[in-house]
């Protein structure tokens, strides 16, 4: 499947008086700082994963453990990025979230993130009925994480050295509206490697 460029959506704002904490499906797109090929490479239409893209496979699946509410979907990680569908299910509001895992709310990378549309798969939510983790929380989390290994392993285990940042500041986010959009993006996501050459992101 090409690269559609209404699939990835670079969103500045939030929604006024939006929570941002409520269940609904979204398509991630995390990028390498600077398009930096560092987790692995294309083979013959399929990607093969260094030890870095082995990492960052292990904190995409933590996501599951750090927050209660986050549910991880397809996933595919490239050369240079991360595509994944994360989808937040919602959470009565006596659930504790976050309980384990923990990190420093700064990111020690210095990165801070964009946020954008949400979508409720439903026809009714009511504000304040579940409490949730916001976007961008379970984003910061997942890059300050990664970026705290992929350092030890800079200094540990001979990875390549990044410089500043591991992960480009901002993300690109897509709303999942309804089965006929998850379809697409899932097949988008499985044939990503595939496509690599003619990938927005491709980078030798």
């Amino acid at each position: 499947m090409p690269y559609n460029p209404n699939i990835h959506k670079r969103r500045s704002i939030r929604l006024k008086d939006y929570d941002y904490s409520q269940a609904g499906l979204y398509f991630l797109t995390i990028c390498c700082h600077e398009n930096q090929n560092r987790f692995g490479e294309i083979v013959n239409g399929k990607m093969i994963l260094n030890a870095a893209g082995e990492m960052i496979e292990k904190w995409y699946y933590e996501l599951e453990n750090k927050f209660p509410d986050i549910k991880c979907d397809e996933m595919i990680i490239m050369p240079n990025h991360f595509h994944c569908i994360v989808q937040n299910i919602g959470i009565q509001s006596t659930t504790p979230v976050g309980a384990d895992l923990r990190v420093c709310p700064n990111d020690i990378s210095g990165e801070h993130t964009i946020l954008g549309e949400h979508v409720i798969l439903g026809e009714h939510v009511i504000l304040g009925e579940h409490i949730g983790s916001p976007l961008h929380r379970v984003v910061q989390w997942f890059k300050t994480m990664s970026t705290n290994e992929y350092i030890n392993g800079v200094k540990t285990l001979g990875w390549e050295s990044f410089n500043g940042k591991l992960w480009q500041r901002n993300y690109y986010e897509h709303i999942i509206r309804n089965h006929k959009s998850h379809y697409v993006i899932t097949q988008y996501i499985a044939a990503n490697p595939a496509q690599w050459k003619n990938d927005a992101f491709y980078c030798e």
